[in-house]
């Protein structure tokens, strides 16, 4: 009889342990990029057991516990295709611009937002959530769903850590030894880029607390407390809700990353998009490795830029540099190529992750993006990187100064520094040396990526938020955590003195002149 109740305890401990938690994903922007995060991150969560809503532009995942909420309207508004090469070399499309960048995300937010998918989601008083998890993306407007649902919210961050996020959840970030992805800068500094940087965090908290919040909080007043008032529930106000958050997942990992100081609550998971077992090559791609005597050299530009829109003198002038390496050359071009040499191989798609895995490939060409950084990385290959827009400049710069890289300006002419890149890096075995020793430090964590996102998600549910992990300095006013107080009154002190001794002085001097009359 103990026996059967052992067996029965067990099976019923296995159910208890199954049955998953419901989590509402918003992953709302129109970009394959981070489409492959959102699918990703999603997947990982209905792998543990977890049933999800899915609020996205894509519908790439099916799975008998996904739900996914249409928003496929945002690839009218914004998709890869609005990112012209030619315009990021001429300097006219300036994706750096903190305040071009908030307004593109906050009417990305507000579509989405005022979506009749998501506006039915957001109305139907049977919808029950145990977490939120949103993509932080220059605004804080989503963290407002966790007053609809009264559920903890959980930010996911797509690049490293920045001032923007880590404001919401401890304070700025120290420009003395840190710097946002937009300056891509990397310690140490001299006093002028000190000066600088303390300049633009400054600039950046102003528009962070002054700027940005009417347009933030016009369009929460807009969509969230109509939604409030339908379901019975109080209207909280906007800056307690951008401020309660529990957690921020950042798709980053400290090796790859400048180290810096970050509160208990910012946990990194990159890497989690990467299969855990790499698909074999397709055949073509299987041949071109197996014939390479030398090596195999990889060039992407990644899913934002397509090589087929650069200029025609620069595609010329790119084949002739591939054309006079020694190596296999595999180029992820989005068209046929004519009168290519013979060492260069045209591919229209390619399974990035298949090649990089692969132990004859001795150099990745490619545009920085974290991804494409992380998956580099992970499987240990050195660098050459042409950034163009984005957090892709702070990218590279982190891989060069961890010495896995060289840097190429992208211009029209780029091609002559190209070729000197790809010959020092192929050159000199350090930096497939520094690859492989980074890729160790990288895989040698306390949890894998995957298994690190599951583990926070659902201890924020178990924790009821994780009200243990919040920074306290998100209750301290920046004034106090600066010591701003103590800096006025130091120098009011001599003032005060001043103006104290010169009336006793005139006062003074007053009676002695009663006294001589």
């Amino acid at each position: 009889m103990e026996k059967l109740n052992l067996i029965f305890f067990s099976l019923l401990l296995s159910s208890c342990l199954c049955d998953g938690y419901r989590i509402l994903a918003v992953f709302p922007t129109s970009s394959v990029s981070h489409s492959i995060l959102g699918d990703n991150f999603v997947k990982t969560l209905l792998n543990a057991g977890h049933e999800v809503v899915y609020i996205s532009p894509y519908k790439n995942v099916n799975h008998p516990k996904l739900e996914i909420i249409d928003i496929s309207q945002n690839l009218e508004l914004f998709s890869d295709k609005n990112v012209d090469i030619k315009e990021c070399m001429n300097g006219s499309l300036d994706l750096l611009d903190t305040k071009v960048l908030f307004e593109i995300i906050t009417t990305i937010t507000d579509v989405t937002l005022a979506n009749p998918n998501v506006q039915k989601l957001l109305r139907d008083p049977n919808q029950k959530f145990d977490v939120i998890v949103a993509e932080y993306f220059f605004n804080n407007i989503y963290s407002a769903l966790s007053a609809v649902y009264d559920a903890p919210f959980i930010w996911f961050l797509t690049i490293v850590p920045h001032t923007l996020i880590l404001d919401q959840i401890h304070g700025p970030m120290n420009p003395a030894y840190s710097s946002d992805y937009i300056e891509a800068r990397i310690a140490p500094y001299s006093f002028v880029e000190r000066v600088r940087g303390l300049y633009f965090t400054l600039s950046l908290l102003y528009n962070l607390h002054v700027t940005f919040p009417p347009v933030e909080e016009a369009i929460y007043h807009k969509h969230i407390p109509t939604i409030l008032k339908s379901l019975g529930k109080p209207i909280p106000d906007y800056k307690v809700l951008t401020y309660n958050v529990s957690m921020v997942l950042g798709n980053s990992q400290v090796a790859i990353e400048s180290a810096v100081p970050l509160p208990p609550n910012f946990k990194h998971i990159g890497g989690y998009h990467i299969d855990d077992d790499v698909k074999p090559l397709p055949e073509n791609l299987k041949k071109i490795f197996d014939n390479a005597k030398n090596g195999v050299v990889f060039f992407s530009l990644g899913s934002h830029l397509m090589s087929k829109d650069l200029p025609e003198d620069m595609k010329q002038g790119i084949l002739k540099v591939l054309g006079g390496l020694k190596q296999t050359v595999i180029w992820k071009f989005e068209e046929s190529l004519p009168n290519t040499p013979k060492n260069v191989h045209i591919v229209q798609w390619a399974p990035q992750q298949s090649i990089l895995a692969q132990p004859k490939l001795v150099l990745f060409v490619t545009h920085g993006g974290l991804l494409s950084t992380t998956e580099a990385v992970h499987f240990g290959v050195p660098l050459v990187v042409i950034p163009v827009f984005g957090d892709q400049f702070m990218n590279a710069n982190l891989v060069e100064k961890k010495g896995i890289a060289v840097q190429v300006k992208l211009s029209y002419t780029m091609y002559n520094e190209l070729k000197v890149a790809m010959d020092t890096v192929l050159g000199d075995t350090k930096y497939a040396t520094n690859a492989k020793a980074l890729s160790a430090a990288f895989h040698d964590l306390e949890m894998k990526p995957k298994v690190a996102l599951n583990f926070w998600v659902e201890h924020v549910v178990r924790t009821r938020g994780a009200p243990h992990l919040r920074s306290v300095a998100v209750d301290i006013p920046l004034y106090q955590r600066l010591y701003l107080d103590l800096l006025a009154l130091i120098l009011l002190t001599p003032v005060v003195l001043l103006l104290v001794l010169k009336r006793f002085c005139c006062k003074k001097s007053d009676s002695q002149k009663v006294k001589r009359s």
